[in-house]
């Protein structure tokens, strides 16, 4: 063993925290991309019409910034990381914020018993030999009618 490949092993620390949810690391060109379309012309008039103010569009540039600093460490920048992951999980959380306020419509545990109860015979008598029951029955592997050899050509 060389004395380069001991030095790297002691400089590496063997106690640095894995991150988790690295899945909600978006490619780094993606968050400029959203800086860039979020500090436009466009979309700073269109925010003065929605909301009559500009948006702070900071936060898609410093997680440009996090991202770039955490693929060029190749993925051991923890601090850089986390930052971008606890930026989603924001973003994530302010998109859903009415979904989990509605209290309107009860949200299911399970669908209903009867979900998967045959149509009624108006609706089977209206989709008979339409092109998805026709492929519902190929799929199934039941008899699908051959259309009739037919000649398209004419004589004038």
């Amino acid at each position: 063993m060389s004395a380069n490949s001991q030095n790297d092993e002691t400089k590496a620390p063997k106690d640095v925290p894995k991150l988790t949810d690295t899945w909600a690391i978006r490619p780094c060109h993606l968050y400029k991309d959203e800086y860039d379309d979020c500090s436009s012309f466009k979309a700073r008039f269109h925010q003065y019409f929605i909301y009559g103010k500009d948006t702070d569009c900071s936060q898609w540039l410093t997680d440009f910034h996090n991202c770039e600093r955490y693929e060029r460490s190749n993925g051991n920048d923890v601090e850089a990381g986390s930052a971008i992951i606890k930026s989603e999980e924001q973003r994530r959380l302010t998109r859903l914020r009415a979904h989990y306020a509605n209290d309107t419509w009860m949200k299911r545990k399970e669908p209903p018993e009867d979900w998967a109860k045959p149509l009624p015979e108006w609706l089977e008598k209206r989709n008979e030999n339409t092109y998805l029951e026709l492929k519902q029955k190929e799929l199934m592997g039941l008899a699908v009618p051959q259309e009739e050899a037919r000649s398209y050509c004419a004589i004038m």
